[in-house]
């Protein structure tokens, strides 16, 4: 199956299509979770969020957004991943990860952290260690808060609530 991956800042896309496609794919309570609570009302860095299209239609999306992880300072959350249900377990998730996490290193930030699966996360390099000392606000599950050190030491040692 072959797929088209673009930055936001070179193919655009409606909020409300992005919606759809992560409504289908991770359920419709998805803005009831604690990192939907970050990114309430601001945009995503566009130069770093990705679209995926098939056949010139949108089937995928990623982005990242500017947070603040408490006292390591500034990095990037990502989120929502999302991908078309019938493109599950295709490779299109995992291949958008490593070229957001490419984008992400190339621009030079130190860290992406997010809320997820740690298996599935872990085959890209999340771990929950560098973000164990940390915080989100409103509820998750610690085990699910994961770090990508994009410069080394980034994260590790620091503490505090992971804010806008």
């Amino acid at each position: 199956m072959n797929w088209t991956i673009y930055t936001e800042a070179e193919k655009p896309v409606e909020d409300e299509a992005i919606f759809a496609i992560v409504a289908r794919a991770l359920g419709e309570d998805w803005t009831t979770k604690s990192s939907h609570q970050l990114r309430i009302g601001r945009q995503p860095e566009k130069d770093l969020s990705l679209v995926a299209f098939i056949d010139g239609k949108l089937v995928a999306t990623v982005r990242l957004w500017s947070i603040l992880a408490g006292n390591a300072g500034e990095a990037l959350l990502l989120g929502p991943l999302a991908v078309e249900p019938y493109l599950h377990g295709k490779g299109l998730g995992q291949a958008m990860l490593k070229r957001v996490i490419e984008l992400a290193k190339e621009k030079g930030h130190g860290a992406i952290v997010l809320v997820g699966d740690a298996p599935y996360y872990e085959r890209v390099g999340f771990s929950s260690k560098p973000t164990w000392m940390m915080r989100m606000p409103g509820r998750y599950d610690q085990n699910r808060l994961l770090g990508l050190e994009l410069i080394p030491g980034y994260l590790e040692g620091h503490d505090g609530v992971i804010t806008r």
